[in-house]
């Protein structure tokens, strides 16, 4: 696999329960070293349409065919708005590869979606789907679920675009551009 490899980078940006949209941003990179794009869509707090704002930034990128893998922080953006990964997969042809810092604790999830959406068994069965991987890396695990590519490859990828730390530099540089708009200056991790 080339190391200058281009991969879409897509985290949300910091946002209140009160509000009823977020930004989301997509940083188009090479492997973990140069940025080439930057890219934004809103979508609805808790809403459904985090999954059709992944395409959209896909289909409509000059970028497109250079895509290589989409990298996702985590299954949702905007709260509860899951990314149906082997949706984004099958409309763009882009493999998908999620994320995470830390195990979902997938009773808790079940738990608040259920006291809080009345379609919670459509939004749980798309955060459960597919099989979550553990991936060891020189600090903690992190966890990834993948649709369209092999679990191998995806981890070629994220060692590939890893700078620092254990969070591939695409989804990073996503989280400090959405967090610095939305607060005026970036702060935390993604």
């Amino acid at each position: 696999m080339k190391v200058e490899i281009r991969l879409l980078g897509i985290d949300d940006a910091p946002f209140s329960f009160r509000e009823d949209k977020t930004l989301v941003v997509g940083v188009i990179m090479r492997g973990g070293a140069y940025i080439e794009g930057v890219l934004r869509r809103d979508i609805s707090i808790d809403g459904l349409d985090s999954t059709e704002a992944c395409i959209d930034m896909v289909l409509t990128t000059r970028h497109r065919k250079q895509l290589r893998a989409m990298l996702l922080d985590g299954v949702s953006l905007g709260g509860f708005n899951i990314v149906d990964i082997e949706k984004v997969f099958n409309e763009t042809e882009v493999p998908v590869i999620t994320v995470t810092r830390d195990k979902p604790d997938f009773d808790k999830i079940k738990s608040a979606l259920k006291k809080h959406f009345s379609d919670w068994e459509k939004r749980f069965d798309m955060i459960s789907k597919g099989s979550l991987h553990v991936i060891k890396t020189s600090y903690n695990p992190i966890y990834v679920k993948c649709a369209g590519i092999l679990i191998s490859e995806a981890k070629e990828i994220i060692k590939i675009s890893t700078i620092r730390g254990v969070i591939p530099e695409p989804i990073r540089v996503a989280h400090l551009i959405a967090s610095g708009i939305k607060r005026g200056e970036s702060y935390g991790k993604a």
